[in-house]
């Protein structure tokens, strides 16, 4: 016989599981649903009579349930009508998540009886219950003697992409402390990150998340995270015993080291998937407004089955409530937005002033994170850069492809090379966004890493088993003569050179720089190009130098990185100029550029024309004219010898790749290479 439970009237705020003083308040949206109900399980798991909510405010079921505690295993069910032409799927059968739960009794794995409705159109009638995680009464509270948040100067911010497993599985440190929150903070990993002189950690999802059903049916799993059942739950998976408590150490321990924490997170669709498919939260309590729907079918401009309806109060309110739980009580600094055009949707448009996006703008909490957009989706119109509101930086895929060319030595990219470098002002222009709004990338976790960018002609898919179908076919990549790895010592050191170029270009451009990790240790992902079901030793970071051209390889990489980013933090003009023709600098001292040819003398029309220049210099004068930089990016490798902009007495070199060296009042390149200096 099932326990009975005294019932009080509630509240309808907050949502979700709150502890009060006499047991646990409920409650949940479910604007369509006659009746919801509560489900509790007691200590074996067995499920208890449902309790019928006794309240409805609007949209809001609530209830308080006297006699509760912290821990109590739960989920809902709710009653009404079946309709799928009206996006009704209310179907009793199913046990439903709360979209508030802040932590779950188990990770969720798809199963064919958590679907709603059968393939023909039919409500489905097995009972879900023993497949689908229970929610958890948890009180999460931000702790109060945490360390400050690390403020970090937009000019210096850097940003690296670390994945919790990736970064820590073969890290050498206690077993135990592999592939998860804590193994991120081990003394080891701490040191190398400090060592790269970054800013900015920005974390692969950590939202609860599932194994899409193609992938769980070929025996992989979804490694990357980019398919969310909650917004709130902490990904067990990376946790040793209570994800919760250590995701909020990995902060602190990311914090007293003097890091910046951005999640990366997906608001734009969930692991609900296609309709025949899991409902197992948010499709069984209010179908019709967490979706976007069209002639009763899902708009899918994610590619994932579903859409987010970000037109929706109910959605609005919902995605905003977890951003400041992040931020407030998990205690992260800033966001990453997967596909965030699918948030700027109106019906269906994008628009800046989506409801959404002006919600978090003008949020004082979420206004004042580090905001980055992913500014594309799939949908009609989908390729926004540079349209999103000021407050929001965005990746920057033409930055992207035109160094990728610039590099592998293609003509005629001379003008756009030098656009891109300068901020890309033909995406940021001028008096509205400064160049820092750009996040410029040359490798992002989807894609190639920039090992397998130089050592590649071709995507190397196979593991994902899609016939190599899977990933995308142009990826502006260079082999150096031989697919793949090689011993050749001078395919080697060109594969190198290269990678250091790159790098160098990223933290020598106008703008922010992204990173992605592993690069720093001239990671191969076997020319995998879309290494989202990799869960091995494809995409997990190795640490032991194998050989000693790795060692060497990741040693200058290291190096690199670390002194263009000192100099960043030294010398803000290398990452934001502050020119007089920007309406947004009219009240700041003005800095200065001047284009250069392989002659020191200014660019002409000609020289900007000519489709075989793989070479271009320039000039910065910050106000105070006392100090120059000169930057020098040349692509070819045939010999080149540069005139110099001064007395070659007067030039100190602060970096230059191999190959580089000064004397005769030249600058004598042996082949393609970077250079900067100042005089």
């Amino acid at each position: 016989m099932n326990q009975a439970h005294q019932i009080s009237n509630g509240s309808p705020f907050p949502l979700g599981a709150t502890v009060t003083e006499n047991g646990v308040n409920f409650a949940v949206v479910a604007e369509d649903a006659i009746q919801l109900y509560l489900c509790l399980f007691d200590q074996e798991g067995n499920e208890q009579d449902p309790l019928p909510f006794i309240n409805k405010n609007k949209s809001i079921w609530y209830m308080e349930v006297l006699g509760l505690k912290e821990g109590q295993h739960y989920g809902l069910r709710a009653k009404g009508e079946f309709n799928p032409r009206l996006q009704l799927l209310y179907n009793e059968q199913k046990l439903l998540i709360d979209p508030y739960a802040k932590e779950l009794n188990a990770k969720l794995v798809w199963h064919e009886d958590q679907a709603a409705i059968t393939k023909e159109g039919q409500a489905h009638q097995t009972d879900s219950a023993y497949c689908v995680p229970k929610s958890i009464v948890r009180t999460v509270e931000a702790k109060s003697d945490r360390p400050e948040r690390v403020k970090v100067s937009p000019s210096s911010r850097a940003l690296y992409e670390l994945h919790i497993k990736g970064f820590s599985k073969n890290l050498p440190i206690e077993r135990e402390l592999q592939g998860t929150y804590l193994g991120v903070i081990s003394s080891a990993g701490i040191e190398h990150l400090k060592q790269l002189n970054i800013t900015t950690i920005q974390l692969m999802p950590c939202f609860s998340f599932m194994t899409e059903r193609h992938l769980q049916q070929l025996e992989l799993n979804n490694y990357w995270g980019y398919n969310p059942i909650s917004f709130f739950a902490v990904e067990p998976s990376y946790a040793i015993k209570d994800a919760v408590t250590e995701f909020q150490k990995m902060i602190d321990g990311l914090r007293q080291a003097e890091f910046e924490v951005i999640l990366d997170v997906v608001y734009n669709h969930t692991a609900e998937s296609e309709l025949d498919q899991s409902s197992v939260c948010y499709r069984g309590l209010d179908n019709a407004r967490y979706y976007r729907h069209q002639d009763g079918q899902y708009l899918n401009f994610t590619g994932c089955g579903n859409c987010i309806d970000t037109y929706s109060p109910t959605s609005i309110r919902l995605i905003c409530d977890s951003m400041r739980y992040w931020v407030d009580v998990m205690g992260v600094d800033g966001f990453r937005f997967d596909l965030g055009v699918d948030l700027g949707r109106t019906d269906h448009d994008f628009t800046a002033k989506a409801p959404l996006l002006q919600a978090i703008l003008q949020d004082p909490v979420l206004r004042e994170t580090c905001l980055v957009m992913e500014p594309w989706d799939i949908g009609p119109n989908g390729y926004q850069v540079g349209q999103f509101p000021r407050g929001f930086l965005e990746c920057n895929d033409q930055y992207r492809d035109t160094i990728r060319r610039f590099w592998r030595g293609d003509d005629g990219v001379v003008p756009e090379f030098a656009t891109r470098l300068m901020g890309s002002r033909d995406y940021f222009h001028k008096g509205k966004k400064n160049a820092l709004n750009s996040v410029n990338y040359i490798t992002y976790h989807d894609g190639y890493t920039m090992k397998d960018l130089v050592s590649y002609h071709q995507r190397h898919n196979l593991a994902n088993m899609e016939e190599n179908r899977d990933g995308h076919g142009d990826n502006i990549s260079q082999n150096f003569g031989i697919e793949g790895e090689t011993d050749d010592k001078a395919i080697q050191e060109k594969r190198l050179n290269q990678q250091l170029c790159f790098m160098a270009t990223l933290l020598l451009s106008q703008g922010t720089p992204h990173i992605l990790g592993g690069d720093e240790l001239s990671h191969s992902q076997q020319g995998n190009n879309n290494a989202y079901c990799q869960d091995n030793g494809i995409t997990w970071q190795t640490w032991q130098d194998l050989d000693t051209e790795t060692h060497h390889a990741r040693a200058a990489i290291k190096d690199t990185i670390a002194t263009l980013m000192a100099l960043r933090k030294t010398y803000p003009i290398l990452a934001e100029i502050r020119l007089e023709d920007d309406p947004l600098y009219q009240h700041t001292s003005s800095d200065k550029i001047h284009w250069l040819n392989e002659y020191s003398e200014p660019m002409t029309i000609e020289n900007w024309a000519d489709d075989n220049r793989h070479f271009i210099a320039l000039t910065l004068t910050p106000a105070d004219p006392s100090i120059n930089f000169w930057v020098v990016f040349y692509s070819d490798d045939a010999p080149l010898s540069i005139m110099l902009p001064a007395d070659n007495n007067t030039i100190e070199t602060l970096y230059q790749t191999p190959g580089l060296s000064i004397k005769d009042n030249a600058l004598h390149c042996a082949y393609r290479g970077v250079f900067v200096g100042k005089f």
